[in-house]
């Protein structure tokens, strides 16, 4: 298969995380709780998983399978 589970995640993170932060950046008084913005707070958290999430899934689709392949034909574990 070639999508990465990472990849719809990330991007779900990414979406709520600028909607979070935009909300809490427009709107700071809704959502003051001892002097911390929580809805800016989480949306950056959130904006930086999703892309964490998106560059491991980017990379991971990346790397080749034929290392395992090949390792695995020369210790004869092949089917």
């Amino acid at each position: 298969m070639g999508l990465d589970i990472r990849l719809p995640i990330g991007a779900m993170f990414l979406f709520v995380g600028v909607l979070l932060t935009t909300y809490g950046a427009l709107l700071p008084s809704a959502s003051v709780s001892v002097d911390i913005n929580i809805n800016l707070t989480w949306g950056v958290v959130l904006l930086v998983f999703g892309i964490v999430m998106i560059l491991l899934g980017r990379h991971g689709s990346r790397t080749p399978k034929t290392a395992q392949v090949t390792s695995e034909t020369q210790t004869g574990r092949a089917h």
